[in-house]
């Protein structure tokens, strides 16, 4: 599942989250169509670029550019920026989007399904997508997903590869951005579809002349599954999805909402075995149990397939039963490391139960079983209120879907930690989730108190001896993840908005700068451009900031129409706009739903808290329910809630 987080806490958790997956299943088909290894290079041409949403098909986000060192990073400045909302109002946002570039081509995605080709040298557009009107009339009219984060596209052999939130596949021209192709998911699976509360917010992977996709929604009892369609048809390469649970009423899937198993981030390949590998969310209803008994495998866990044939090769669990949202939910990535000594291929993962993970790559055998890198202190989630214990992690992890990275020099993989509790409350009995048919059945999140602490983590672990090198803390949860470099520095964005380089071997911050926004919920793409080095972050929502050195742009303020505070010149009912966007979740009198009690929120959080969870959006919540003006009166409304 995929919950987002804001630093002020879950108060508001509302309408939605992504996720779904578990079960064996029937998948040959191979694509007979041989393909060469060359071709899994994606068009990484001469390693110039950021050409997968990893970097590489193992997801190390470990780039071979040298450029920027440890003695000229102070160097860094802004070469260009720009914000996505002067070229479309309409875009939602695209803070949590992992940018590809090739070719020296930038492509973003936005929640709703924009794409944007950027030259990646000096920010001018090269071309704009937007969905055909029917995909967007299809997202309007069930708005609870409508604002679900796009984390990116695939791009490969002149193609972009683009997932819809309501369960389409789409191929556009890389050159021109024309669509050529999109195919509905549930003309092959009838039951993939929105209105059965399935959505889609991962970056499609290309591997190998294939399109290989994951699925959300398992927090709201969807089905969990990843697939395979060919690159140049998009006809499926199997005959049917490889399910991550088993089909509502069979095994342990007793409920009317049971189910769960998301595969909501992005699939690794290796390009030597041609296995894939997936992390697998948490099984539905959330924190109500009644309905599936036992280990609910392979939910919470780490997957193994051939990529040709959908066949299953391994399944580890992180966690067994999981009462918590413990999903194993950030991309796995696959390292020729140093393991006790001898070079060994491993599969790595740091859960959202807070522990780090090392497996064979081939085998599955765990090298290293869970290393804690936050605080872990959880029990069962009661049904009384009056009994809830604050969950250490709580539902955003741990580590959410923000990458680590790996640095080979010193073999260390660097880890995204997210100190965050919650105060959690299960459903009392089957009667009690069929009251809450919206999404997520059964599961309930109150607000945390107010003197309690948040921060984040950044831990080094030696691949080698699977213990800790240092643990550095952060004033805010890591949301965003890592990339590094050929020189030893890794760099992350941070939701204060500051951009940072880590001397990878010390644990030292070595230069950081402001970007101009906040909320910075993606790991930055780094590329070279006619032998320059860059950085590409995305801030504030909308905004692509791109850092270099001798970089002289000054920062940009917010740009004014993301949230156009006190600019309306008409008296605004936050009542209604609260009916509009709220009620779904919190209740027609805040008394709570599948979201928190808002009637008293005021003692918790002040109006400016507010108004930041509004507008960029926090743990289940998704960013700009209510925008500007409006936005502003919601906030100063439900601040008077004391």
């Amino acid at each position: 599942m995929r919950r987002y987080l804001k630093a002020t806490g879950s108060f508001f958790l509302a309408c939605m989250v992504l996720v779904g997956c578990q079960t064996n299943n029937k998948q040959n088909n191979a694509n007979n169509k041989e393909e060469t290894k060359e071709s899994n290079k994606a068009n990484q041409v001469k390693e110039t670029g950021f050409p997968n949403w990893g970097y590489d098909f193992q997801h190390t986000r470990h780039v071979p550019y040298k450029e920027i060192t440890k003695d000229n990073v102070k160097k860094l400045g802004i070469v260009w920026q720009q914000d996505i909302l002067e070229w479309n109002q309409d875009v939602p946002n695209l803070q949590e989007d992992f940018p590809v570039v090739q070719n020296g081509v930038m492509y973003v995605t936005s929640a709703k399904n924009h794409v944007f080709a950027i030259d990646a040298a000096n920010g001018k557009k090269l071309w704009a997508w937007t969905p055909p009107k029917k995909v967007l009339d299809h997202l309007d009219s069930l708005p609870w997903q409508s604002n679900v984060a796009s984390r990116g596209v695939a791009v490969a052999n002149g193609k972009v590869y683009v997932l819809m939130i309501d369960n389409r596949l789409a191929k556009l021209d890389a050159k021109t951005g024309k669509l050529e192709k999109m195919v509905n998911f549930w003309d092959h699976v009838p039951s993939i579809k929105l209105e059965n509360r399935y959505y889609e917010s991962s970056a499609p992977m290309y591997y190998d002349g294939n399109i290989y996709v994951g699925s959300s929604g398992g927090d709201n009892g969807t089905r969990g599954f990843v697939w395979a369609f060919k690159a140049d048809s998009l006809e499926p390469l199997w005959k049917e999805p490889f399910w991550t649970v088993p089909e509502r009423g069979t095994g342990w899937a007793k409920g009317k909402y049971t189910g769960g198993g998301s595969v909501w981030t992005p699939m690794s390949f290796d390009p030597d075995t041609d296995m894939m590998y997936f992390a697998v969310g948490n099984p539905a209803p959330d924190f109500y149990d009644a309905d599936r008994k036992g280990k609910n495998p392979y939910t919470d866990s780490i997957v193994a397939l051939d990529s040709k044939t959908g066949k299953f090769k391994w399944a580890s669990s992180e966690v067994d039963h999981d009462v918590w949202d413990y999903d194993a939910a950030a991309t796995p990535m696959v390292l020729n490391a140093n393991v006790g000594g001898k070079k060994q291929k491993v599969v790595v993962e740091g859960g959202k139960n807070g522990k780090w993970y090392a497996w064979d790559a081939k085998t599955g055998k765990t090298i290293y079983d869970g290393v804690p890198f936050v605080k872990i202190e959880n029990s069962t989630p009661p049904s009384d209120q009056s009994k809830v214990k604050l969950q250490w992690p709580g539902t955003p992890g741990g580590e959410s879907y923000a990458p680590e990275t790996y640095d080979p020099d010193t073999n260390y993989v660097l880890i995204p930690g997210i100190n965050n509790p919650n105060l959690m409350l299960a459903a009392k009995d089957r009667k009690e989730i069929a009251k809450d048919n919206n999404t997520f059945p059964g599961t309930k999140i109150l607000p945390l108190p107010a003197d309690v602490d948040t921060s984040g983590t950044i831990t080094a672990i030696d691949v080698n001896t699977g213990k800790k090198v240092y643990q550095r803390n952060t004033d805010d949860p890591m949301y965003g993840g890592f990339t590094s470099t050929a020189s030893g520095l890794a760099f992350y964005g941070e939701l204060d908005g500051t951009v940072n380089a880590l001397d990878i071997k010390k644990g030292k911050v070595l230069w950081g700068m402001k970007s101009g926004g906040k909320q910075i919920k993606m790991a930055p793409s780094i590329y070279m451009v006619d032998g320059k080095q860059y950085i590409a972050v995305i801030t504030g929502g909308t905004r692509v900031v791109v850092y270099g050195l001798g970089g002289k742009e000054k920062i940009a303020a917010p740009n004014k129409n993301a949230k156009l505070q006190g600019q309306a010149d008409v008296v605004i009912d936050p009542e209604k706009v609260y009916k509009k966007s709220c009620v779904s979740c919190h209740g027609d009198n805040l008394q709570g739903a599948t979201a928190p009690n808002l009637q008293h929120i005021g003692k918790s959080m002040s109006k400016e808290d507010i108004l930041n969870q509004i507008l960029n959006g926090g743990d289940r919540m998704p960013a700009g329910l209510a925008k500007g003006a409006e936005a502003e009166a919601l906030a100063e409304w439900l601040s008077k809630k004391k």
